[in-house]
């Protein structure tokens, strides 16, 4: 299984940015997807996860109203909006996958490699 975020950059507060996962080895409408961040010096964190269909999805509090979870089960790709951006969402964001999840919190089978975010004041 190989999961590649892209998407990431510098972002001034207020900006947006849109990351994308590709995913790959996988049956892919199979897999509940999730994002995940970790800042410097914190624990990681889930940020936001869809099911395999696309209908439910769930977010970290601090982001809810500002990120959008999505996904193109023909593209086998996930997708994060960021609008509305904050200093306090800089981190390095990664997907994940996993069978058994739903897309909500919790452990991931799956996790691909992170995208650096970082949004400035």
């Amino acid at each position: 299984v190989q999961l590649q975020a892209s998407g990431g950059g510098l972002v001034q507060a207020g900006g947006s940015l849109r990351l994308s996962c590709a995913a790959s080895g996988l049956t892919f409408t199979s897999y509940a997807m999730a994002w995940f961040r970790q800042a410097p010096g914190k624990e990681r964190e889930f940020v936001a996860g869809i099911n395999r269909s696309g209908v439910r999805k769930y977010y970290l509090d601090s982001v809810k109203g500002r990120f959008t979870i999505s996904r193109d089960n023909a593209k086998n790709t996930v997708y994060l909006q960021m609008d509305s951006l904050k200093p306090e969402d800089t981190a390095v964001y990664y997907c994940a996958a996993d069978l058994n999840s739903g897309g909500s919190r919790g452990e991931y089978a799956y996790r691909g490699q992170g995208t650096q975010v970082t949004v400035s004041s």
